[in-house]
Formats: C-alpha cells, sequence, structure tokens
C-alpha cells in the first residue's frame, strides 16, 4: 500500500505576501485573472488589496463575485458563464472557502466540461484535465481550501451539500497573508479557526491517518491552540499563527479526508445555512466522546498538543477525558455557542442523519457509524 501526498507547486507565507501574486503571473505567463470574491470582501475593501497589486503590475482582471456563503450549483454555472466571456485565462480567488470553492468548481468545468451539470462532480469524479491554474489568496484562517483537493458545493433543490475531491483542482500557488485575514470579526474568526482544529483533529485520527499527515496535523493543533484566542483579540501574532496552523492543517487531511463531525455539518449547512466553522465546532466534543473508543492512544497527543499537563501519568480515559475538555474550553473562551439548541429541529433529524451518513467523509470516521446513532448525536446536542 502506498501513500500519496498533493500540495501546491508554490505557496507564500507571510505579511506582504500578496505582493507574490504579480510576480508568479507573470512568470507563468498569465495574461487576464477571473478573480472571484464574495460580495462582502469588495465591500469592505479586501479584494481591493489584491486588485491593487494586479493594477500596480499592469495585469488585466475581471472581478466575479456571485458568490454565496455556502456556494450553489447555481454560483458555479453562472461563474462558468462569466469566465469563458472574460477571456481569461487564470483564477485568482480571494476570500474563505466559498471563493475558493466555487473557482475550483468553476475551473474544473471549463477544463472538463461534459461536468458542466456540476453535480456530477460528486465525490472522486473521473476528471481528465487540471483545472484552470489558481492562485488563491485566503481571507479566513481555517478552511485551508487553498491548499486542499476538495470542494463543497450546495444543491439547493436537494437540500444538502456535496464533496468533491479531485486532485486536478488544487490551486497551483497559495498566496497566505496574515494582513490580509486581519479585518475579519471576531465571530467569524472563532468560527474558522474552530473549523481548522477540526481539520486537524479529524485528520489525525480519520482512518487513512499516516506518519507524515500525523506531524502536519499535531503542529497543527499545537499552533491554533495557542494562537486562536489571540487571532480573536485580533493580536498579530495570533493573526499569523492561526494563518499558519490553518494551512499546515490543510496540508494533512486534504491528503487523508475526515469524519462525522464534517459530515453532521455539511447537512446542518445545507438546510439551515449554519455556518461550516460553528456547525463544526458545536459538533467537534460531542463526536471526539463518541469517536474515542476508535481512537488507540492518540487522544493523549490531541491532549498534549493542546497544552494540557501530565498526560503521561493520565490513564486512557483520563487523557481522552482532557482532550475533549481542552477543545471544549477553547471554544468556550471564543464564544462558540454550546449545542444545537436554536439550530437544529425534531422533524429535520432523520435527513439530516442520512444526509450526513451519505456524505463523502463519513467513511473516514475512526468509528463506524449509522444513521440511528449519527441521529442520536444530533439529538444529544438539542
Amino acid at each position: 500500500m502506498s501513500n500519496r501526498i498533493v500540495l501546491n507547486e508554490t505557496s507564500y507565507h507571510g505579511a506582504g505576501a500578496i505582493q507574490e501574486i504579480a510576480s508568479e503571473a507573470k512568470a507563468r505567463g498569465f495574461r487576464k485573472a477571473f478573480v472571484c470574491s464574495d460580495p462582502d470582501l469588495i465591500k469592505f475593501g479586501v479584494t481591493g488589496k489584491v486588485l491593487k497589486v494586479l493594477d500596480d503590475a499592469g495585469l488585466a482582471y475581471e472581478v466575479y463575485s456571485d458568490i454565496k456563503a455556502n456556494p450553489t450549483i447555481e454560483n458555479v454555472q453562472t461563474g462558468v458563464a462569466a469566465f469563458q466571456a472574460s477571456g481569461a485565462d487564470y483564477i485568482v480567488a480571494i476570500g474563505g472557502g466559498s471563493s475558493m470553492d466555487t473557482a475550483k468548481a468553476v475551473g474544473i468545468i471549463i477544463a472538463n466540461p461534459e461536468f458542466a451539470d456540476v453535480r456530477s462532480l460528486e465525490g472522486t469524479a473521473p476528471t481528465k484535465n487540471p483545472c484552470v491554474p489558481i492562485i488563491a489568496v485566503p481571507t479566513t484562517a481555517g478552511t485551508a481550501a487553498e491548499v486542499t483537493i476538495n470542494y463543497v458545493i450546495t444543491d439547493v433543490e436537494k437540500k444538502r451539500k456535496f464533496v468533491c475531491v479531485d486532485t486536478h483542482d488544487i490551486p497551483v500557488v497559495a498566496v497566505i497573508d496574515p494582513d490580509m485575514m486581519s479585518s475579519m470579526p471576531k465571530g467569524l474568526t472563532a468560527a474558522t479557526g474552530m473549523d481548522a482544529l477540526t481539520h486537524a483533529i479529524e485528520g489525525y485520527i480519520t482512518k487513512a491517518a499516516w506518519e507524515m499527515t500525523d506531524m502536519f496535523h499535531l503542529k497543527a493543533i499545537e499552533i491554533i491552540s495557542k494562537n486562536l484566542r489571540g487571532a480573536v483579540a485580533n493580536t498579530k501574532e495570533g493573526r499569523e499563527g492561526m494563518a499558519l496552523g490553518q494551512y499546515v492543517a490543510g496540508m494533512g487531511f486534504s491528503n487523508v479526508g475526515l469524519g462525522i463531525v464534517h459530515s453532521m455539518a455539511h447537512a446542518l449547512g445545507a438546510v439551515y445555512d449554519t455556518p461550516h466553522g460553528v456547525a463544526n465546532a458545536i459538533l467537534l466534543p460531542t463526536v471526539m466522546e463518541y469517536n474515542a473508543p476508535a481512537t488507540g492512544e492518540k487522544y493523549r497527543e490531541i491532549a498534549r498538543a493542546m497544552g494540557v499537563e501530565g498526560v503521561d501519568q493520565m490513564s486512557q480515559e483520563e487523557y481522552r477525558r482532557a482532550a475533549v475538555e481542552a477543545v471544549k474550553k477553547l471554544s468556550q473562551d471564543v464564544g462558540i455557542p454550546a449545542g444545537l439548541k436554536e439550530i437544529a429541529k425534531e422533524e429535520d433529524v432523520q435527513f439530516l442523519a442520512e444526509s450526513a451518513y451519505a456524505d463523502a467523509c463519513r467513511p473516514g470516521n475512526p468509528r463506524d457509524t449509522s444513521v440511528e446513532e449519527i441521529a442520536a448525536l444530533y439529538r444529544s446536542l438539542m
């Protein structure tokens, strides 16, 4: 058996890194950028920071912003038409997961037009060609979509999200500049940061985890645990730490998958439009408790990475509890709601559980599960 690692061709890290966008575009001979960014980022001038880099370098571009927080099939199809009309030859994706996921789907369909219905991209679609080259610029410290081979699209008609996993969609260049994240409000910083922690923890305990991804995930847990509170308080050190930590988590989970925290969060996002990071943060401690029997000694290392002292003197039950409590404390400290009481409805639980069970992340969960057990997990938080 072999293990595969897929990462960006090039990535830049640190304050001011967006200046490298122009040099990369010129070095690669790109002519015109199709800039994918959401309306709020344009409104508040965040997208404008990158547009200025393009303007100063004399690089042509066209902006596409018909993107929702949970991007839809329609957003993708409208984006494909806009790209075709633009004359662009590469994409600059600026934003969180929504902008980057839209950009990936657009880029894949332009290069593989037989998937224009979008739904056929679900799972591991047999695309033949790499997507249109993408330069990805995250503005949130959470999704790590700039370094993953995954994207998620919402099917509004069927009230479900579907995960697409494709090595052809990874951005060729990732630009991780903490200055692009400095205008995130506290709530979004907390939610996306807990999304990053969920990536690291689920990636560490998933069935496909191995030594190299364990290295990424444990370091990501450590960095995120040390810096998320500071990032929510908008300290320079906190922002820089979270920018790095979420990327390192992405280096790992993109290559080994996730688990039912994400499966259940996807269902909540599709039915209630729940912010993805908030859903993950609410679900993570409860699902960690459920998964604990299938994780061997890994919770001891999670607890250690989160700064818990004395883990080597603890029993298995004690260090498993300590890991869960450390996650709960971090979530509480950054203001994440404690349950689903204000979000989920009893009449939807069966549909939510069925959707989560059918989700592409579910098979990676360390503990085999069922629709009934997932439904019980939802109810336990209501």
